[in-house]
């Protein structure tokens, strides 16, 4: 899973540094695989009927489409992609104030102080890079506020989507309470209803789709077919993408929930490492005490302490060779 997302990073990654906003194209072509492929094994070309309600789908690929979208626009809004990455782990909190107001739940003191870690590690990055930003715009005023003020909308939408995820998220678990859990089924119709939706932005797609084919041509190795760079960048991240989420469907069936968290939470750190060696991005001492508070908040969430104290304690008691 782990080398699956960091070829899907660099992909990802060298498309939106060549042709920026090129996130819908990328988004479009990960939902029509995967909808193609649970089409043909999950629903059985439409002969299977969904274990869940249809019309509850409609509601949760709703707020899917929205997270992913405005996700894909954030970054058209000065916001770095570091930044992006370790705002979007602060879903702990919204999950948790969410599930505090609409589920009506109560946390241990180390939740909570996990989730403090968290919100102080997003602050700090958050300001910094605010810092950043009025720096680097600095050289006019009247487009330097301009700038910030696109980079405060940017901030926005982050935490709109943040909030909306973790809605999602708490529909989901009413959802598999009430009708069973069915995540194979989940992951096709949420990919496969809102390709319609996709249509508001075809002349985005289409656009990046031109730019695309107009890129430098590429013989893929062993096949020696050639095709557009771009293209051939396209097809490799919709493949690991699709790697990447069956390699978490398999975890979320064969692992504990505690595990595919740690997973989860690795692959967010090593996204933030590709990002920042790749773009070359300013990080500064305080953006790496950001960031330390987020995985430490992170790893605190999901009490992998305590599952690692027997395991040391048994190490320790193991008789010492001679």
């Amino acid at each position: 899973v782990l080398c699956g997302i960091a070829l899907m990073l660099v992909c990802l990654l060298r498309a939106c540094r060549q042709f920026p906003g090129c996130g819908n194209i990328v988004t479009f072509s990960q939902f029509l695989f995967i909808a193609v492929e649970g089409f043909i094994f999950e629903a059985n070309f439409g002969r299977k009927k969904p274990a869940i309600p249809i019309r509850y789908y409609f509601i949760m690929v709703a707020m899917f489409f929205t997270v992913s979208v405005v996700n894909n626009y954030a970054l058209n809004l000065n916001i770095a992609m570091p930044l992006h990455m370790i705002f979007r782990s602060g879903s702990l909190i919204a999950s948790m104030a969410l599930g505090i107001v609409i589920l009506k739940k109560r946390y241990s003191v180390s939740k909570y102080t996990s989730i403090a870690l968290v919100s102080l590690g997003i602050f700090t990055c958050t300001f910094m890079s605010a810092k950043q930003v009025a720096s680097d715009s600095s050289l006019n005023e009247e487009d330097g506020l301009q700038v910030f003020l696109w980079w405060l909308l940017g901030i926005a939408a982050l935490t709109f989507a943040l909030l909306m995820s973790a809605r999602m998220g708490i529909f989901q678990e009413m959802l598999y309470k009430q009708f069973g859990k069915h995540s194979k089924e989940a992951l096709f119709y949420n990919h496969a209803l809102p390709l319609p939706g996709f249509l508001l932005l075809a002349p985005n797609i289409y656009h990046h789709a031109v730019l695309f084919s107009q890129s430098e041509p590429f013989q893929v190795p062993v096949i020696g077919l050639t095709l557009p760079i771009m293209w051939f960048y396209l097809l490799m991240n919709v493949i690991t993408q699709y790697v990447c989420i069956r390699g978490v469907f398999i975890l979320t069936t064969e692992c504990t929930s505690l595990t595919v968290t740690l997973v989860v939470t690795l692959r967010k750190f090593v996204s933030l490492i590709f990002s920042i060696l790749y773009f070359r991005n300013p990080f500064t001492a305080w953006h790496w005490l950001g960031t330390t508070f987020v995985f430490v908040g992170t790893l605190m969430y999901t009490e992998v302490w305590n599952s690692l104290g027997p395991f040391l304690a048994r190490w320790r008691k193991r008789p010492k060779e001679e």
